[in-house]
């Protein structure tokens, strides 16, 4: 299982969760590799500018992109949920990947509406996905996001819902599935989708 980086942060906590399942793990930042991977973990934190600026500078972005192409099971996570998609809102409107249509956006402002958004958040699945398998809809999962995936409903697997606002947080295509949350931060049902991705044929 190859775990990108991209100067994006959260790699270790992604491999120790790997580690704890008993599930081998490699970081690497060499879009050789990455390209070559039987599976992809394409994590991140931070923001859309300077993780797309780094993506486009080492030639990691367009690794992914052909990995995808080519039909390498890719999981994303938090910023890799955003910057799969064809634009962020973040740092003034960035054009990230473009992997899938549709755009990262802003929670709207509310009354007492913290964000970031950040801590623990239920997640209604919406469509089947093996990596699901073993998890009730409505577990909860833990979340630190300022943006999150506004993109057609064919390719929304799964939403939460905060303050007043119902918003994708589950989403893919074909091979590629990438969750707004943090699943090596959220118990053992964050877990248990990271070990159901890893057993994808």
């Amino acid at each position: 299982m190859l775990i990108v980086d991209y100067g994006a942060g959260n790699l270790t906590s992604v491999y120790n969760a790997l580690k704890f399942l008993g599930i081998d793990g490699e970081i690497s930042n060499k879009p050789r590799n990455i390209e070559r991977a039987g599976k992809i973990i394409f994590p991140g934190v931070g923001a859309a500018g300077a993780a797309m600026e780094n993506l486009n500078k080492t030639g990691i972005g367009e690794a992914v992109r052909n990995a995808v192409k080519k039909g390498t099971p890719v999981l994303g996570i938090c910023i890799g949920c955003q910057i799969i998609l064809e634009s962020s809102e973040e740092d003034g409107g960035v054009p990230c990947l473009g992997i899938l249509e549709g755009k990262a956006v802003r929670f709207k402002n509310e009354p007492n509406l913290k964000i970031p958004h950040i801590g623990w958040n239920q997640v209604n699945f919406i469509k089947e996905h093996p990596i699901f398998k073993g998890i009730p809809s409505g577990s909860n999962f833990y979340f630190v996001h300022s943006y999150y995936p506004n993109l057609d409903k064919g390719n929304i697997y799964g939403t939460s819902v905060y303050g007043s606002q119902t918003f994708p947080c589950l989403i893919g295509k074909d091979n590629l599935i990438a969750a707004q949350f943090h699943l090596e931060k959220s118990g053992d049902f964050g877990l248990k989708m990271l070990d159901n991705f890893a057993k994808l044929i």
